[in-house]
């Protein structure tokens, strides 16, 4: 952006009027970071010798609770986005 035009003079989007929602991470990317770390530490885990994992159980296991993370991470946000004001444009 060139500092020589006042931001008044800028439309909307460079003036940097951005929603609310735009800096909130997704839900989809914080669960999918928290797989990526649950199987890096399982992963180190057994091969420390600490534990004997069986794959299909740790399978199993992220796969129900990254359905459950994302869906309550869903809900969470549809409800937020219903307290917003509408600007009567659908």
């Amino acid at each position: 952006m060139n500092s020589y035009y006042p931001a008044a003079d800028l439309p909307d989007a460079a003036a940097g009027s951005a929603e609310p929602d735009a800096t909130r991470p997704r839900v989809g990317t914080v669960v999918w970071g928290l797989i990526i770390i649950a199987l890096a530490a399982l992963t180190v885990i057994s091969r420390l010798g600490l534990v004997a994992l069986n794959g299909t159980y740790v399978l199993i296991g992220l796969m129900i609770g990254a359905g459950a993370a994302l869906v309550v991470g869903g809900l969470l946000s549809a409800r937020g986005r219903d307290k917003d004001t509408t600007n009567g444009k659908s």
